[in-house]
């Protein structure tokens, strides 16, 4: 396969093999949010210490990164993968024998170390085998397959959950884990380079986190993204509250209001695919960060006024959350080009940043947390004007031009 391929050309098996190597977090997350009550009361657990349980997973996403993405510079990308899949195995399997909730809380870590490598080298492997703006459709095409995840796991983690308890919802992370990795084992080729090999051998892990701060580019597209992205992780804390307390939606529907959302999510991925092909990342960029910031006020003057309620809030929601499509293939497709060498670690730190500041953002909504949709809409808000400042004064300078797709 050519280090470059073309949009004629889509390898099909091998987007739909990472995607799915990406999902094992997002499902981790997504299917087991309707099993929480039950969790509670099966290990006899607080609110908080249930709550702890989703904490520790974004914790270990973030973390574990940082390690995956240098080991994928410096090892190959083969090893750190397929060695991640065995560890989101084993942890899986000790989740779903858990006694206590430290135990969960213990095992959710280990997992998330373990999904992390997915998403990490994944992109990864993408941007070894293609140029800078068909990374940015092959990631936008990647997130059709993962973006089915938020769709069906709530679905499947509440029929789960009436057929064989929380438990099962485990057992069947395990299974998905052992079929991607046994897929991946055979199919999923070396792709590093012999320049990133060459560079990685040259300075430690460390040594390139450092190199790649110093880049206000890279740090301007890591930002921009993250604190889009932050909305999504806002919402996945708010959402079970807002949709269920707040609006009293009942509890066996959660899962089709959730995954609409998604749907939005995705549709997004696949028109931002489509305007690739007559416009540059950084055009779709400074466009799409405005249009987010516009969403983002109409959601919070309605939130904050209680206007139309459900009706208004809702939607707007749904739009706002759509931006997440053609914001994140393009600030990771950025990333990546500013220093394709050490590919890995980019992805590894563009991922960390994001769900390190998912989790403070989310936590900020939580502390605020009064009832009322309000705390997440200003959050929001904020987030997403935060996103388009770093975009236009770090990343998108007009002195600095643009990047050549």
């Amino acid at each position: 396969m050519s280090a470059v391929q073309t949009a004629d050309k889509t390898p099909w098996g091998l987007v739909i093999l990472l995607g799915s190597l990406t999902a094992m977090g997002p499902l981790a997350i997504d299917m087991y949010l309707p099993s929480l009550p039950s969790i509670g009361v099966g290990l006899h657990a607080t609110t908080s210490e249930t709550q702890a349980t989703v904490s520790a997973f974004l914790a270990g996403m973030a973390i574990g990164q940082l390690f995956y993405g240098p080991a994928s510079d410096r090892l190959g990308r083969r090893p750190p993968l397929l060695f991640g899949t065995v560890v989101y195995i084993a942890a899986s399997i000790a989740c779903s024998l858990a006694i206590s909730p430290a135990m969960l809380i213990g095992g959710r870590f280990i997992q998330a170390l373990g999904a992390c490598a997915g998403g990490v080298i994944s992109r990864a492997i993408i941007r070894d085998r293609f140029n800078h703006t068909e990374t940015a459709r092959a990631l936008s095409l990647m997130m059709l397959i993962m973006g089915l995840a938020p769709i069906l796991a709530p679905l499947l983690g509440g029929a789960l959950l009436g057929l064989g308890g929380w438990r099962l919802n485990f057992w069947f992370m395990t299974a998905f884990g052992v079929i991607v990795g046994v897929v991946g084992y055979f199919r999923l080729k070396e792709s590093r380079s012999e320049e990133t090999t060459a560079h990685a051998a040259s300075e430690t892990p460390i040594q390139a986190y450092l190199a790649l701060l110093q880049e206000p580019r890279l740090m301007g597209y890591a930002l921009a993204g993250s604190l889009n992205g932050a909305t999504l992780f806002t919402y996945l804390a708010s959402s079970p509250d807002l949709l269920i307390k707040i609006y009293g939606i009942p509890a066996s529907a959660f899962g089709w209001v959730f995954g609409l959302n998604a749907v939005g999510i995705i549709g997004s991925n696949q028109v931002n695919r489509y305007f690739l092909r007559r416009h540059t990342t950084d055009q779709i960029l400074a466009k799409s960060s405005l249009i987010a910031v516009g969403f983002g006020f109409l959601l919070m003057i309605a939130a904050v006024t209680g206007f139309g309620e459900r009706w208004s809030v809702l939607p707007l929601l749904f739009l706002l959350l759509s931006t997440y499509g053609f914001m994140q293939g393009n600030t990771m497709a950025g990333a990546l080009n500013v220093d394709p060498r050490r590919a890995g670690a980019i992805s590894a730190m563009m991922g960390a940043v994001s769900f390190g500041t998912g989790a403070v953002a989310s936590a900020a909504a939580g502390v605020l947390h009064d009832g009322t949709p309000r705390p997440m809409a200003v959050v929001m808000f904020a987030a997403l004007v935060g996103s388009a400042l770093c975009l236009r004064f770090l990343a998108l300078p007009k002195d600095r031009g643009t990047v050549p797709a």
